[in-house]
């Protein structure tokens, strides 16, 4: 009884033809009722049985499955760069591995009210109605292995925003002078596909660009900086002008830098190989159920 209860509790309720879109733990309790598994169940026994597995039908969280066809060779490259190794060969002393991408839309918000501080029992308050004063765009660029950061912030996203991000970092040593300088990054347009490598290495020839597979920013280093960014300076957002916002952002790149590490990347191919078969698995199963 109590196994049957929790395979209803894995069904979609679609396949069961009710009109939800996720089950609570009164709807399965009502449902194992109906169909004649118990005589009569209460709602807080449901869910002391679903706890048992960690069954939560009532939750969700938003996906989207890889559907290039080469994305385990493409992101397979990824990291192997993370792990210093480029085509089976290990990276060189003069040989680095940069991860870029762009923060768009950055918003000054001027709040409507002022909040009040945190205190005894008291935690922060900030108004939820702001006005708009403008927004910025923010660029970066994080070197893996050495953990220095490059950024600047544009009115636009595009082509010459990117390529002056490039530039900042390209006419520096130790990267002017590199063996190569490999550069990952999303499929975005300022940086899209061949006619972006043969852009880039036109003007740098020692660049090497690696373009992540589609829906696949989670394997974008800068992607943790950027989240890192938002705890510590963008949420809450308070900057009510898009030069004071500019100016935290550039102050905040700098405190960062003077403390950052190389993140410590342990996901690899063999990872990414299990995780591939295991989401196959999964949609295979749901494609059957439905």
């Amino acid at each position: 009884m109590v196994v049957q209860v929790k395979a209803l509790a894995c069904e979609l309720p679609c396949g069961q033809g009710l009109p939800l879109s996720r089950l609570s733990s009164r709807d399965i309790a009502g449902e194992a009722v109906r169909r004649g598994i118990v005589a009569q169940v209460s709602r807080a026994t449901v869910w002391r049985w679903l706890n048992e597995d960690a069954i939560k039908p009532w939750q969700y969280r938003s996906w989207i499955f890889p559907r290039d066809p080469e994305f385990e060779a493409k992101a397979g490259r990824v990291l192997d760069l993370y792990h210093a190794t480029w085509e089976g060969r290990p990276l060189g002393n003069d040989e680095f591995v940069l991860c870029a991408d762009e923060k768009t839309r950055v918003q000054a918000r001027a709040r409507t009210h002022s909040g009040s501080p945190h205190g005894p029992h008291r935690i922060r308050k900030v108004e939820h109605e702001y006005e708009r004063r403008g927004y910025i765009n923010y660029l970066a660029a994080w070197d893996v292995h050495r953990a220095k950061l490059f950024g600047r912030c544009e009115p636009q996203t595009g082509i010459v925003p990117f390529d002056r991000l490039v530039a900042d970092v390209m006419t520096r040593n130790p990267y002017r002078s590199a063996k190569r300088v490999f550069w990952i990054v999303d499929n975005g347009s300022s940086h899209r596909g061949q006619r972006a490598v043969e852009r880039l290495q036109s003007k740098w020839p020692n660049l090497t660009l690696v373009h992540l597979p589609v829906h696949a920013s989670w394997l974008n280093q800068i992607e943790i900086y950027f989240s890192i960014l938002q705890r510590k300076v963008l949420s809450p957002n308070e900057r009510i002008s898009v030069e004071g916002l500019i100016e935290s952002i550039l102050q905040f790149q700098s405190w960062y830098e003077e403390r950052a590490k190389p993140f410590e990347w342990k996901f690899t191919k063999r990872d990414l190989h299990t995780l591939l078969q295991r989401l196959e698995q999964q949609t295979s199963g749901l494609t059957q159920a439905a």
